[in-house]
């Protein structure tokens, strides 16, 4: 991947298309997205939207729904992370924190009783690190909200993000109990330097042991989650983690590209500039790792992600069930994603609700008998359609637009990327090139009308590649 290799048809090299379309953009997990939510939903409309989504008529397909519960401990701080987190190393705070999701649990349940009778598809458990609450706690958030819980039993999974220096197999044990079946552990890059920097000592054997325990307790898939774009990474360090992954043989691997956002995550500015790849050096060792990764068996999966072959992320996107949610991308779609915890996000066909993202004031209002809502968005009919083609083009890297009007103001807005050979508008068919993938972030831009309407005043999004 020289600079003096041609990309597309336009004749430009590869870095001159990385400076061209280097810019920030979303990294469209949800249409609108977060910046441009607008319409903030009371508590009474997010849950009359939910009532009317679980109450619709059942008879051609149940509605279906899934939980994300959000756990904001960590021991120590990762400078590279985005997450909402809270530093601690006082596990005291792990049975009040699991007492305060119960009762906004029992809110839901009171509120929308049809939860108790519609299947539940999935369950995750995120952060933060979940892994800070002991077996017992893990334990005793679990069992009580999946008692009266109707599951889907064809479909069912359980998952759950892991930091493997603070996890242990008795945690493993307790989750396969319930169904667990998949796990998600951080992993970001096995050079030493690289770890010292981001403030993330893991060796190598620390991920095996993890990895082999969840294999032998039975989780049906294990994912890595790498970062490309670290400080001190290079050519050599990224070839080198790609290699050590591909020994280990996760089912699925997210290779993230490192969103530099220290206006909103402070501890990022403890990097040197200097020491960040950016650019086409920084794209450079995503194709480095990708090339390593579909030479060992692994499918590329919408973007950043990778899945081997019998991985139901790999059957999904190739029966068109695959799904792109906060979380990332999923083997399937919910009707209603149900967020609990502190800053969790939730989404109903015509709305996303997100709770407060401050923990004090989370725990005040849950305390007190309400649901924590923060803000959130009311979706018009517009932001309805406009979110299915992101979706679609976002798992897809294809979709259909709905009328001439739309397929011309798509040409005219990626005029650009079409004469650079990098998407295609067919009709009212607009498509992604292979040489485009790297550039999927930008194409989605021209289906954006919200972002298209009103460019940000200050800085939102993390660059593009």
């Amino acid at each position: 991947m020289s600079g003096k290799t041609q990309s597309g048809l336009g004749g430009k090299t590869q870095s001159e298309l990385f400076k061209k379309y280097d810019i920030p953009a979303p990294r469209y997990t949800s249409y609108p997205t977060v910046p441009y939510w607008s319409e903030n939903p009371t508590t009474e409309q997010w849950l009359n939207e939910v009532r009317a989504t679980f109450n619709r008529p059942q008879d051609a397909q149940p509605t279906s729904w899934s939980i994300y519960i959000h756990v904001p401990f960590c021991e120590t701080l990762c400078t590279f992370c985005g997450c909402n987190t809270s530093i601690t190393k006082d596990h005291k705070r792990e049975e009040p924190y699991v007492d305060l999701l119960h009762k906004e649990w029992d809110i839901y349940r009171k509120a929308v009783p049809a939860l108790e009778e519609r299947p539940l598809v999935q369950f995750h458990l995120g952060g933060g690190s979940p892994t800070f609450l002991s077996p017992s706690n893990l334990r005793r958030l679990i069992e009580p909200m999946l008692k009266n819980i109707k599951r889907d039993e064809k479909h069912f999974e359980g998952a759950i993000e892991v930091d493997p220096r603070r996890t242990t197999r008795e945690q493993l044990e307790t989750l396969r109990e319930f169904g667990f079946n998949r796990v998600s552990m951080g992993v970001q890059d096995f050079d030493a330097e690289v770890q010292r920097l981001i403030n993330r000592k893991q060796p190598r054997d620390m991920t095996e042991r993890i990895t082999r325990d969840a294999r032998d307790l039975g989780y049906d898939s294990v994912n890595f989650d790498l970062i490309y774009g670290l400080p001190k990474q290079t050519e050599a360090s990224v070839r080198e983690m790609a290699k050590i992954t591909t020994e280990m043989r996760p089912d699925r691997i997210a290779l993230y590209s490192f969103a530099l956002v220290p206006w909103i995550k402070p501890a990022q500015r403890l990097f040197k500039d200097e020491d960040l790849p950016v650019g086409e050096e920084k794209r450079k060792l995503y194709e480095i790792a990708r090339e390593i990764l579909l030479g060992a068996g692994y499918r590329e999966i919408g973007m950043d992600h990778f899945a081997l072959p019998n991985d139901s992320l790999s059957r999904s996107e190739q029966t068109g069930e695959l799904h792109r949610n906060f979380m990332g991308y999923a083997d399937r779609r919910t009707d209603v994603l149900l967020g609990l915890g502190v800053s969790a996000i939730s989404e109903a066909p015509g709305v996303f609700h997100q709770n407060e993202k401050v923990l004090p004031v989370y725990e005040r209002r849950v305390q007190a008998g309400e649901l924590p809502t923060f803000r959130g968005h009311v979706l018009s009919s517009e932001d309805r359609k406009r979110r299915e083609q992101i979706l679609k083009f976002m798992t897809q890297w294809q979709v259909e637009l709905e009328s001439d009007d739309q397929a011309h103001d798509v040409k005219t807005f990626l005029s650009s990327l079409i004469e650079d050979g990098l998407v295609k508008v067919e009709g009212r068919r607009m498509l992604l090139t292979s040489e485009g993938k790297p550039f999927l972030r930008n194409a989605c831009m021209a289906l954006d009308a919200r972002l298209r309407a009103k460019t940000p005043d200050t800085k939102v999004f993390s660059s593009a590649l």
